[in-house]
């Protein structure tokens, strides 16, 4: 019988230190990942509080009113303009979009003057956090 113990026990020691060492493996993988480095001195140049994340300034962007469903393709087999396509799109819970180019841009912002200038060509002055721009004003170029 004391036989048929050791080796359960052998088994539970070997699980306990295998359990141990992945611990001690994730607890250094992380500190290692959540540490901010400098390479040999090399910091680079500290932002000032102008160019801090927090100070956002207002730009201009320039592109098509368009909704995040069409985005710069509205189907033309449903009759529709592209102006009440984005209007129709927004009102069914999409929201507005600019795209420029490649990019496309989600705008937040007065949704009165937005459907105004739905499905043309505008210029919009706002502010830019990821793919987000909150809009200041916009008007047809």
């Amino acid at each position: 019988m004391a036989s048929r113990q050791r080796p359960k026990a052998k088994l539970i020691a070997l699980a306990l230190a295998g359990s141990a060492a992945c611990a001690l493996a994730l607890l250094i993988a992380h500190s290692i990942i959540a540490t901010p480095r400098v390479i040999a001195g090399n910091a680079g140049p500290q932002p000032s509080q102008a160019e801090s994340p927090t100070a956002v300034q207002s730009q201009s962007y320039q592109g098509m009113l368009t909704d995040t469903r069409c985005g710069a393709k509205h189907s033309a087999t449903i009759g529709m303009t592209a102006s009440d396509c984005t209007r129709a799109c927004v009102h069914g819970g999409e929201q507005f979009a600019l795209v420029d180019g490649d990019t496309v841009y989600v705008l937040e912002g007065d949704a009165a003057a937005l459907k105004h200038v739905a499905g043309q060509r505008v210029r919009i002055v706002g502010t830019l956090v990821g793919h987000k721009i909150s809009v200041a004003s916009v008007a047809t170029p």
